[in-house]
């Protein structure tokens, strides 16, 4: 088993995870959602959803690639494919939309009528969609317990950054206004096309080692 990786392979992976889960795209679908909350069922809310992320995207990362051997998928493969969903998602966000693979439009009908609880369709599949599960996968394959245990520390810490967004997201809202978030959300997805790209082609390298040549 390896050790942990360097430290710039983690600082990477905390900022393609904050770009994935995009807290700013969140704000006014979470506020849109809890309007008729109080403030303490808001907060809760705000807890539960970032607990709920934290839990489905630890457990892709502590058993994603246990689950991919016994599904004959190669590492190689869900890298390419991962990096797939990643840009799909990165060219919605700069339209500032979530896009259908964060969430199709019955979900999004659902989630607008608010008759579900929030976690679910909020923190799943919006959130803790197929593109942050698979940047876990990938982010925790090929290492030992330490590398593990320092991934899931990374995705604490973004996890926390997104309860904190949450929780501050009347304040936030006004502040910076529909344009800001949907600024901010499109340099997310300009910086996660990027990723994407990069991910697709490390795992093409892999499967096709005469590439590099």
């Amino acid at each position: 088993m390896g050790g942990p990786a360097p430290l710039a392979d983690y600082l990477r992976f905390v900022v393609t995870l904050t770009a994935v889960l995009d807290p700013f795209l969140a704000v006014p679908i979470f506020l849109g959602f809890a309007a008729r909350r109080s403030e303490t069922e808001r907060l809760t809310l705000a807890r539960v959803i970032s607990v709920t992320v934290f839990a489905v995207l630890a457990g892709a990362a502590l058993f994603g690639e246990p689950l991919l051997r016994l599904l004959g998928a190669s590492l190689a493969a869900f890298r390419v494919g991962g990096g797939l969903v990643l840009l799909l998602m990165a060219l919605a966000m700069l339209t500032a939309k979530a896009g259908g693979v964060r969430q199709s439009p019955a979900e999004a009908a659902e989630l607008e009528s608010g008759e579900l609880s929030g976690v679910v369709p909020l923190a799943v599949p919006l959130l803790a969609g197929p593109g942050a599960i698979g940047t876990a996968i990938i982010a925790a394959q090929a290492g030992g317990w330490a590398h593990r245990a320092a991934v899931l520390g990374c995705i604490a810490l973004v996890c926390a950054l997104l309860w904190a967004t949450l929780r501050l997201a009347p304040r936030i809202a006004p502040r910076m206004g529909t344009t800001g978030l949907n600024i901010a959300t499109r340099l997310l997805g300009l910086l996660l096309t990027a990723i994407a790209i990069q991910t697709m082609a490390e795992g093409l390298l892999r499967l096709f080692p005469g590439l590099r040549g």
